[in-house]
């Protein structure tokens, strides 16, 4: 069988990289290790992984500054990241500190204790997003809005902008199309409104997830989104990475509402 990615485990605690180590060669991955900051960034020249898997690492703070290293070092920075925390009891001592996890983008994050067999299926997703793109058509009437999604989604290397329309009546044609995977819709526009252009494609283009985004974020706008077959709504007030978040989460048929109405929501269903 054909070998699979390279994963890099980067942890000090040698029994669990150990363990993990053999699952992933089980499942036909190719494996490698360090177990402090100067031996990972070493490892990472040498093997090109595929995906990282950062545990704890001494001193406290390396973990950190490795991770630092990899986002900013050129062709390194688009690598997928797994950060697994230390667990409660030690993170004083070689866990992440909570300003450090504020400014990390890493892909996945979880805590010890873990069962190594568990990060299969996440450590495989991850790396699927690096080749499966999503492929997203913005629905909005103002450029300056399309413009600021698509640059954001620029940056993002699962994501994928494989059109734009100006109206409800383009953003259908555009939808059939091109059969996009998220359509991220306004409410407002011109010709054919949001709301009866989502109820189109919900019902002729069933692969298309809609996403409304829009400034209009009264309940009776989100509502009227869940009742045209929208899987989302966001408000355009909302930080970009409410709307990337909102666009993976429909992507894999998850819904993503406003938490504040998402009870009414729930009496839709």
């Amino acid at each position: 069988m054909e070998k699979k990615h390279t994963v890099l485990i980067v942890d000090d605690e040698s029994d669990f990289v150990e363990v993990l180590k053999q699952i992933l060669e089980k499942e036909n991955f190719i494996v490698a290790s360090a177990y402090d900051r100067e031996e990972a960034e070493r490892m990472v020249r040498a093997h090109e992984p595929g995906i990282i898997i950062l545990g704890t690492i001494m001193p406290r703070g390396d973990a950190f500054l490795f991770h630092k290293w990899m986002k900013q070092t050129l062709g390194f920075g688009n690598l997928p990241i797994m950060v697994i925390n230390a667990p409660p009891e030690k993170q004083l001592l070689k866990g992440w500190r909570m300003d450090e996890g504020m400014q990390m983008d890493a892909e996945d994050f979880l805590a010890k204790p873990v069962k190594p067999e568990s990060l299969i299926p996440r450590i495989q997703a991850l790396l699927d997003r690096t080749t499966k793109k999503i492929r997203v058509l913005i629905a909005d009437d103002h450029a300056v809005v399309r413009d600021g999604i698509r640059s954001v989604l620029a940056l993002q290397r699962d994501m994928q902008v494989i059109g734009e329309a100006i109206n409800g009546k383009e953003a259908l044609e555009k939808t059939i199309e091109l059969i996009p995977d998220v359509v991220v819709m306004d409410i407002v526009m011109p010709i054919m409104n949001g709301l009866d252009a989502a109820k189109e494609i919900c019902q002729r283009c069933k692969t298309a997830k809609v996403l409304m985004l829009t400034q209009y974020d009264e309940e009776e706008n989100v509502l009227a989104s869940k009742k045209v077959g929208a899987v989302g709504f966001i408000p355009k007030a909302a930080a970009s990475s409410r709307l990337l978040t909102g666009i993976r989460s429909v992507a894999r048929g998850d819904q993503s509402w406003i938490e504040s109405l998402q009870p009414h929501i729930e009496e839709q269903r």
